[in-house]
């Protein structure tokens, strides 16, 4: 899934009365760009021409998070089916008549946000959201909404409808949650330990949520919480490459998923170090930054450094600042280093500290 996608809206018409539909859902929708057949472009205020709509959409359609559409379904779905991935990448995609009668999620219903689009669209327009996904319909808790609304990373999407099946139809769903993000969200009667998950049946709906690697059967949903923070001391001018390298290689070794990094932790005096700057941009992920002080109430940390604290005055850098950024977290994998890179990485609690995930079943 997306972290911390922007929301950018996209509203399409090809005629006269779509063209006064989108300039007056854009007008509610601020931050939406219009795009308009050439023919009509001249009726809404600062509206993109175009002269072809797959051309248009060839270049447009994954700059946008959001697409709403004042025309026919048939000419949506066969412009975009080819740049169709998945529930998890695909934007939001909704169809909307040029009357404004029926606003019509389209793709991407709850990854994307297309079923809320819709809702969204027929407010302003006063017509009708038509929302298909059975969960919806049957007033179902979703699994993917619910990793979408709580920051979770979805590893294999294929194990989805296994899951949301079985949200509808009411079978046991074995779930393995130590950061209780999932089971609050889930219906009490059918969350089952993860442990009790059946050897021989394929078709077991069963959900874990973990930043640990493990090898699980295939229809496991897999969902990667925002759990882990990577400390990291450098040297000043370290490429960012040897920082990077120290890091997948840490995350390998202590079976850890890269997917579940939430930020890069340091002292503040790296704030303009090229190379951390470039890690998180190439990492996706936000860096905090600690003053020596901060990091001096940190107590304990399992190594300390001399020259560290003769240099800048504190005991440590990585271990101290990836403690510090989690939430009343703790070390899993103390200082690693390189040449010129100091690493540690920290857990955010959790309601068991148990490394193995049978033991750490709700």
């Amino acid at each position: 899934m997306k972290k911390d996608a922007p929301t950018h809206t996209a509203v399409w018409a090809l005629t006269p009365g779509g063209a006064r539909l989108a300039g007056q859902i854009a007008g509610a929708m601020p931050g939406s760009t219009v795009f308009l057949k050439d023919t009509v472009a001249g009726t809404v205020d600062r509206a993109i021409p175009f002269s072809r709509l797959k051309d248009a959409i060839q270049s447009r359609f994954n700059a946008f998070s959001q697409h709403i559409f004042i025309m026919a379904t048939g000419i949506v779905v066969r412009s975009i089916a080819g740049h169709l991935v998945n529930k998890i990448h695909d934007p939001a995609v909704v169809v909307c008549d040029e009357l404004g009668r029926f606003a019509i999620s389209l793709v991407s219903g709850h990854m994307g946000g297309a079923n809320a689009l819709a809702q969204t669209v027929s407010a302003i327009t006063g017509g009708q959201p038509v929302i298909t996904t059975a969960t919806d319909v049957n007033q179902k808790p979703a699994i993917d909404l619910i990793a979408r609304r709580h920051g979770l990373v979805i590893e294999n999407p294929a194990a989805i409808k296994t899951v949301n099946m079985a949200l509808i139809t009411g079978a046991p769903i074995f779930v393995h949650d130590p950061f209780n993000q999932v089971i609050p969200h889930l219906p009490a009667k059918q969350v089952k330990p993860f442990d009790n998950l059946p050897p021989d049946e394929k078709q077991a709906a069963a959900v874990y949520v973990d930043h640990i690697c493990l090898d699980l059967p295939g229809q496991v949903l897999i969902l990667r919480p925002g759990s882990l923070v990577a400390g990291m001391g450098c040297n000043r001018g370290t490429d960012v490459g040897e920082m990077r390298d120290l890091l997948e290689r840490t995350f390998r070794a202590a079976g850890l998923c890269l997917a579940s990094l939430r930020c890069l932790a340091s002292v503040d005096l790296k704030a303009d170090e090229p190379g951390l700057l470039a890690l998180s941009e190439s990492l996706k992920v936000k860096i905090a930054f600690f003053t020596r002080q901060q990091l001096n109430t940190v107590a304990q940390v399992p190594n300390p450094s001399a020259m560290v604290e003769k240099h800048i005055g504190v005991q440590s850098v990585c271990e101290a600042a990836a403690l510090l950024a989690t939430q009343q977290g703790r070390l899993i994998v103390p200082k690693q280093k390189t040449a010129n890179v100091t690493l540690a990485v920290a857990a955010d609690t959790c309601t068991s500290s148990a490394s193995d995930p049978g033991d750490r079943t709700t």
